[in-house]
């Protein structure tokens, strides 16, 4: 018979064993059974010393005991400070400088766009007078074609809660409902129903944009930009635009 060694002992006089088993062999091993006594008698003969209670500055001391034993920390001065305040002045000139030009640059922009559809409609007036009526109406098409593109692009790309964009979608949208409505008239009699669908389509978000009974805000705005996302009326613009200044380079004989 295999007898018990010392840690099973122990673990069994902690309850941390099979204790059936244990129990069985200590009643049929006599050699294990005197052991386990004595073992009995001795844990019971130590006395283990309570733990302290902790008060409430224990932590205070656990800390004073160990703090001179870390390195000091020295925390980091914000790059500002570091970097002095003229070199911060400086950045905040430079943006002052960007912003200023992207504004007067946007204003030329505009005034060199005004200044170029000004032209193009003296030009198309001096084209009415050696041209027949099919070249005119090919230039016109192509001219508010090509304006529209601009207004969808603008839309497109404009911020629903900017205020500065609002005036200028919809000044430019009374702008060409007038002239679209023109071209849809020309249209009808020609057979071209893509050209027929796509400026209707075009002139429901120009009137959209135009007529809104309490002006525009961020909510029309953002539904018209998805409306014209959805049904792809920028792109159709776009293919019609080249398709027209196609025209307009090689005029055939009733082509619109």
């Amino acid at each position: 018979m295999n007898h018990l060694t010392e840690e099973e002992l122990i673990a069994h006089a902690y309850d941390e064993d099979d204790k059936d088993a244990v129990e069985q062999h200590l009643k049929a091993c006599a050699e294990c059974s005197e052991t386990y006594t004595a073992l009995r008698s001795d844990l019971a003969e130590m006395k283990f010393e309570d733990v302290p209670a902790r008060d409430a500055f224990y932590g205070n001391r656990v800390w004073e005991s160990i703090s001179r034993l870390l390195p000091v920390y020295e925390a980091r001065k914000q790059s500002w400070l570091r970097g002095g305040m003229r070199r911060g002045l400086s950045y905040a000139a430079a943006c002052a400088v960007l912003v200023t030009c992207a504004f007067i640059g946007g204003r030329l922009w505009e005034r060199r766009q005004t200044q170029t559809v000004a032209e193009n409609h003296s030009q198309q007036k001096k084209q009415s007078v050696t041209h027949p009526p099919e070249r005119v109406v090919v230039v016109v098409l192509s001219d508010h074609l090509d304006r529209s593109e601009r207004l969808l692009m603008e839309l497109k790309h404009a911020d629903a809660d900017s205020a500065e964009m609002v005036s200028p979608l919809r000044d430019e949208a009374r702008s060409l409902l007038a002239a679209n409505r023109t071209c849809r008239q020309n249209v009808k009699h020609n057979d071209d129903p893509a050209l027929a669908t796509t400026l209707a389509r075009l002139d429901h978000l120009l009137a959209e944009l135009a007529n809104q009974p309490e002006g525009l805000n961020s909510t029309t705005i953002t539904r018209l930009q998805e409306e014209m996302n959805a049904d792809r009326l920028l792109f159709e613009v776009r293919v019609l635009r080249s398709r027209q200044a196609a025209s307009t380079a090689q005029p055939k004989k009733g082509t619109i």
